[in-house]
């Protein structure tokens, strides 16, 4: 059997990202030979490489490696070709175990199969997960190749193991048939790689001559077959064709063994020589032995008329060899005991570090903008209550509603009325409300315009890598606008806290407007006239009906502990707002 060559490595130095605690398992792995030990320190080793990229993918590390087949060094930093190689390791061990099993033991050839389908479930696993191949030994046409060889001899693996249990013969061809089809397919693709000198010669020679001879085995089971079922003349030509194929097959095997050297392929066994050349010889005598007797039988018995062999039916090809995927070998409860605990995960990554900055500077500056904006709204409350005269005109009112108060208008009031007046006249609250709400508008627009983009961009994205899978590079969205998205909700909860205070002040304003407004009308020395003589008309009612005083002041007094708890909601909101900070 052909086992596939280990790559070798140099010593990769952990100590930039400080990872000491992968040294002992790299050590490991440079040392470690092609045994069930070396395949679980390579179990572990791969596993914990997972789990370290999931933590720190930004890692940079020199990984040498030289190629399998041509020797050649190569260094990348990227943890994919370190885990890349590393499969290609876990693959060459597998190989290695199931070569080495003796097939004459039930156990040994049960896991033989086994590992010979493991190996080729990594192999397979690295031309799907890692593209650009940096060395040959990792490119998709070698790893196809040897896919294609480590299958072969699975089921070659199982067609003996048919043969031992004496399955049906019809059986027994049609595995045989599937091993002689995967082997001659081989010997067609490795002519592509003759002439770059990446193979081992002896792989080439090897593979031919398990091409003729599992191709004679098929037409020798079938022939059994053919003759179990009567059809003596099918089952002669079969035998003379197997014949033919087997002689062919123990040429190229004897000639193969007199020129094999053991140890100068280390990927086949000492023996591989002396076995196939043992193997095509016995088979031969076989077809040759089965051939005579079957022309015997049929010369004096049957008379069977023997059919050209091209007229023939092809045999079946039942494939019994399938990869076993990586997932099924690492999810086994043997190989987590091997990877054993996550030694990372008390480890923090620097992007987590850097984010949680970047959180608590956004967090500090959201703080600081809320400071402000309670810190405007209270100077604004504040200006526009002391610009109005309110908490100074409660005094007089109160005092008009206690009768103590009633003639003409203050000299406050018309002060009151000019400074309004002039405020009012370069730019009315009103209109300053109305222009504040459109700003808002446009400032809430744009905000959900662009969250609409970023949300957008990020579907389409993913749509792209649904649909082109491997081939869409584009890195996910998510993380390339985070920090817009972060930007984007911080505006948005400065908006929201904005358009709360805004209200606040319209709400204000709007309690306030009717005074304003007959402050600042034209009758409003009428009013305080009439008043004076006794007509009932005052500053906060428009209802000069002519009552009585003692009702007039009462309709002043209402007002005044109206006004009185609206200024005192005004301080509680202040209170409240200044806790909800300071929490």
């Amino acid at each position: 059997m052909i086992s596939i060559p280990r790559k070798t490595t140099d010593e990769v130095d952990w100590t930039t990202p400080s990872v000491i605690s992968l040294l002992s398992p790299t050590d490991a792995v440079k040392g470690a030979g092609s045994d069930m030990t070396a395949r679980d320190l390579l179990y572990k080793y791969f596993g914990q490489l997972e789990l370290l990229e999931l933590r720190f993918s930004e890692i940079r590390v020199n990984f040498p490696w030289r190629d399998a087949f041509t020797n050649k060094l190569i260094t990348q930093t990227s943890i994919a070709y370190e885990k890349a190689s590393i499969l290609f390791q876990i693959a060459s061990t597998h190989s290695a175990i199931a070569a080495s099993q003796s097939r004459f033991d039930p156990e040994g050839t049960k896991r033989a199969f086994h590992y010979f389908r493991t190996c080729a479930g990594m192999l397979n696993y690295i031309n799907e997960n890692f593209l650009h191949a940096p060395s040959t030994d990792l490119s998709r046409e070698v790893i196809k190749f040897l896919v294609g060889i480590i299958l072969a001899q699975a089921t070659e693996v199982f067609f003996e193991k048919c043969v031992d249990e004496k399955k049906a013969n019809a059986l027994v061809a049609k595995i045989g048939s599937q091993a002689a089809g995967l082997y001659t397919t081989l010997t067609e693709d490795v002519k592509e790689f003759m002439g770059k000198g990446i193979f081992d010669r002896n792989w080439v020679t090897l593979i031919q001559i398990k091409a003729k001879y599992f191709t004679s085995l098929a037409q020798y089971y079938r022939g059994l077959a053919d003759s179990a079922a009567s059809k003596h003349g099918e089952a002669l030509v079969r035998f003379i064709q197997a014949e033919t194929l087997a002689k062919e097959a123990s040429r190229l095997a004897t000639s193969f063994s007199s020129s094999f050297v053991a140890g100068v392929s280390a990927t086949l066994p000492a023996d591989a020589g002396p076995s196939i050349a043992e193997r095509t010889k016995g088979h031969l005598v076989l077809c040759q032995d089965k051939k005579s007797e079957a022309q015997r039988e049929n010369d004096l018995i049957y008379n069977a008329i023997l059919p050209a062999f091209e007229t023939l039916p092809a045999i079946e090809k039942t494939p019994v060899a399938t990869p076993i995927h990586i997932h099924e070998v690492y999810g086994t409860p043997e190989v987590q005991k091997t990877i054993g605990q996550d030694f990372f995960i008390k480890l923090i990554p620097l992007s987590v570090h850097e984010s949680a900055s970047v959180y608590s500077e956004e967090k500090a500056k959201l703080v600081r903008g809320e400071v402000e904006n309670a810190e405007s709204a209270e100077v604004e409350a504040r200006s526009a209550l002391e610009s109005m005269g309110i908490k100074e005109g409660l005094v007089r009112f109160r005092a008009m509603a206690e009768g103590e108060v009633g003639e003409e208008i203050p000299l406050e009031v018309s002060r009151w009325k000019k400074d309004i007046s002039l405020v009012e006249d370069r730019e009315p609250v009103d209109n300053l409300l109305l222009q504040l709400g459109r700003l808002k508008e446009g400032v809430q627009r744009d905000l959900d315009g662009i969250s609409n983009d970023l949300d957008t961009e990020s579907r389409e994205c993913e749509t792209k890598r649904v649909q082109y899978g491997h081939l869409w590079s584009q890195d996910p969205a998510a993380g390339l606008t985070k920090t817009l998205r972060q930007d984007l909700k911080s505006h948005l909860s400065a908006l929201d806290a904005a358009s709360a205070s805004d209200l606040q002040v319209s709400r204000i304003w709007e309690a306030v407007r009717g005074d304003i407004q007959l402050l600042l009308g034209a009758d409003l020395e009428q009013l305080f006239r009439d008043r004076a003589g006794s007509s009932g008309g005052h500053l906060l009612d428009l209802d000069v009906s002519g009552e009585d005083d003692d009702r007039e002041r009462s309709k002043i007094g209402a007002y005044v502990q109206e006004i009185e708890e609206r200024l005192g909601r005004l301080n509680k909101i202040a209170r409240e707002r200044g806790e909800v900070l300071k929490d």
